[in-house]
């Protein structure tokens, strides 16, 4: 259902296709979802599978929008990254392939401990009143309002 294509490939801006097919890193602060506090799910720009949801989003203060959990565990995986001369854990998009960003062992401990440091410019959103529509109905029990 959910898969890598020419098609969106086509579709990306330089800087989602720098991030997302070239292994890329926005500038931090700089993403569109870093501060983006409405309802709804984050799913891969490239195919379309759901990554994460608003009510695990959190502010961790590093200048990409951070996560505690992904709302599908079997649409992320997870590899080595030892580029840059240190030893990272790389998140993918599994169906699209798509580099999303990395995860880290600092995030909320009451909440896991995990911070999925995810890149805006390999993310669409979509908004809680839109997921019916769009085919992501069934997430819409992992959305709730933001305080």
């Amino acid at each position: 259902m959910y898969k890598k294509s020419d098609e969106a490939i086509a579709k990306l801006s330089p800087e989602e296709y720098r991030v997302t097919q070239e292994n890329g890193t926005e500038r931090p602060f700089a993403g569109q979802y870093n501060d983006h506090k409405e309802p709804g799910i984050y799913v891969d720009i490239v195919s379309g599978e759901p990554l994460f949801a608003s009510s695990d989003k959190f502010e961790s203060g590093c200048g990409w929008p951070s996560f505690t959990k992904p709302i599908e565990p079997a649409n992320v995986s997870e590899l080595r990254d030892d580029s840059l001369g240190m030893v990272r854990t790389e998140v993918r998009s599994s169906h699209g392939d798509s580099h999303l960003g990395h995860v880290f062992p600092d995030g909320p401990r009451d909440r896991g401990g995990l911070r999925y440091c995810i890149n805006s410019a390999s993310l669409r959103f979509i908004h809680r009143d839109d997921m019916e529509a769009e085919g992501y109905g069934k997430y819409l029990n992992q959305v709730e309002e933001i305080q």
